[in-house]
């Protein structure tokens, strides 16, 4: 890709780094080019500012150093000068081949870089005097791809109000979408980047993992199933503008007042929490809708079924024991796990079927108190709706993987839920504690599986840190009589110590 851009002011150049640097992640490489005074440097301070989302700190001229590494910015920034580099001994020894594993590199003078091989590199090439500069681009790899989209992206917001607003970075989670935030005077929102889901290799039955597990594949599950659950009262952000074939959407921002960090900042959760599981009674006395009209078309709620759940579950002989064992699981160990899945998740499939949101937990869950009655608990990552137990829903919510949840507060949560449910016709107490306890064993033994993919296969190694807290609520899972099998399985394969072993 490669197209000219011309900037009447230092300020609209300032404005065109700050854009790129939303999609910036490690091994991307940025390239100024230029003489003297062109606006290389004030290019690459644009960049690691806006990387710093308001942080203050001072970004000198790396002319002397010739590396100045940024660690404390959203993505690590490595700012290079190579105008006093003579040799390619001398680029050696600044370790970019290293530094490109972890940072991003903003590169002044790369004409100095010699080969300049990077994949992924976005080459800026600067002239032009006076108050304006002339800037022929470059890219190649995933800063083409970004460009693209970022292009796509402008398209988009110029058909609505925010065609002015200023994008921040929010955040990008651990799949394939990015959120940023839209600033217009007072107002705000957020802006949803959710390309159509590119399909992995096949795992199972001819199919990728995603297929089996019913995993969303474009923003078109996340536009249906918030619109019935605003429509119902629930506080889901609504789409005040949206894109369906490229997969954009302007959504309502519900603020920052998220469990999680309430409950690391030690705040008091015990409203925040009960309102938490009326909303999942309450959603559990409704009955839910399989197709979802959308535009003329109609989005259909996939079913949580067997298939589903035991592809979920394969996750932790495929990542985790090998995590823990380096080697693969023994075919025999294998037979007996998937046995013992198959005489439980049966039972997961009885009863009254809601729309299980599967992510229903502190990150996802936000406190808006200034709401009344169950509109006070903002729901955000709801696009792998399924159709599945009530059970799943209050499993993820009272186990949650990122932050202890105390076992005496979830068995008041539990008994809460109960509580609220017993005048329910379609609610059976001791058919819900087998369920809620299948599930959350289920979701305990995909979420090991999952943390091990992340660190092995993607390199976030900071998800290891959450297997212990896991490992405890499988094993609390595990004590109801009917897993009996599974436990004992789980005790002479992967026993506690074993599995918190890191």
């Amino acid at each position: 890709m490669q197209f000219t851009r011309r900037f009447d002011k230092a300020a609209a150049l300032e404005a065109f780094a700050a854009e790129l640097a939303l999609f910036a992640r490690p091994g991307m490489v940025l390239l100024l080019k230029g003489d003297l005074g062109t606006g290389k440097s004030t290019f690459a301070r644009a960049f690691i500012r806006a990387l710093a989302q308001g942080a203050e700190f001072d970004i000198p001229s790396p002319t002397f150093t010739l590396v100045q590494t940024y660690d404390e910015t959203r993505v690590p920034v490595a700012h290079a000068d190579l105008y006093r580099i003579g040799s390619a001994q001398e680029l050696d020894e600044l370790g970019f081949d290293e530094l490109v594993l972890t940072h991003v590199l903003a590169v002044e003078w790369p004409e100095k870089m010699l080969d300049g091989g990077h994949a992924d590199r976005l080459l800026i090439e600067l002239s032009g005097s006076g108050t304006h500069r002339d800037a022929l681009v470059t890219a190649r790899g995933a800063w083409a791809q970004a460009l693209a989209r970022n292009d796509a992206i402008n398209t988009f917001i110029a058909k609505t109000r925010w065609a002015s607003a200023e994008r921040r970075f929010l955040e990008g989670d651990a799949s394939f979408r990015r959120y940023e935030t839209l600033h217009l005077g007072d107002a705000h929102a957020i802006l949803m980047d959710m390309p159509a889901r590119p399909d992995g290799p096949p795992v199972k039955y001819g199919k990728p993992y995603s297929a089996i597990a019913h995993l969303a594949e474009d923003i078109r599950a996340v536009i249906a199933v918030n619109a019935v659950l605003g429509a119902r009262g629930y506080s889901a952000p609504k789409a005040e503008a949206y894109d369906l074939t490229h997969g954009f959407a302007v959504m309502e921002d519900l603020g920052r007042h998220v469990y999680g960090g309430m409950m690391r900042r030690g705040e008091d959760m015990r409203e925040p929490m009960r309102a938490a599981v009326a909303v999942l009674a309450d959603m559990a006395s409704r009955d839910w809708p399989r197709d979802v009209p959308l535009d003329g078309q109609t989005y259909s709620v996939p079913p949580y079924d067997v298939e589903a759940q035991l592809i979920e579950v394969d996750l932790l002989p495929s990542w985790f024991w090998p995590h823990l064992s380096g080697s693969a699981i023994p075919a025999a160990a294998l037979a007996e796990f998937e046995a013992a899945w198959m005489e439980l998740l049966p039972l997961t499939q009885k009863g009254h079927r809601v729309w299980a949101l599967r992510d229903y937990h502190s990150p996802n869950l936000l406190w808006l108190p200034e709401r009344a009655g169950l509109a006070r608990v903002g729901i955000i990552d709801t696009q792998d709706a399924l159709m599945g137990h009530p059970a799943y829903d209050l499993a993820s919510m009272l186990q949650d993987a990122r932050v202890d949840i105390d076992a005496r507060l979830a068995d008041d949560l539990y008994e809460h839920y109960c509580a609220l449910r017993k005048d329910d016709p379609s609610f059976d107490r001791d058919e819900f504690d087998v369920a809620y306890a299948i599930l959350g064993a289920q979701r305990a033994t995909k979420i090991l599986g999952i943390f091990a993919r992340l660190s092995k296969r993607d390199g976030k190694h900071g998800y290891l840190r959450h297997i212990p807290r896991v490992s405890r609520y499988l094993e609390r899972n595990l004590a109801h009589p009917r897993l009996a099998d599974l436990k004992r399985w789980f005790d002479t394969h992967l026993p506690p110590a074993r599995r918190e072993a890191q």
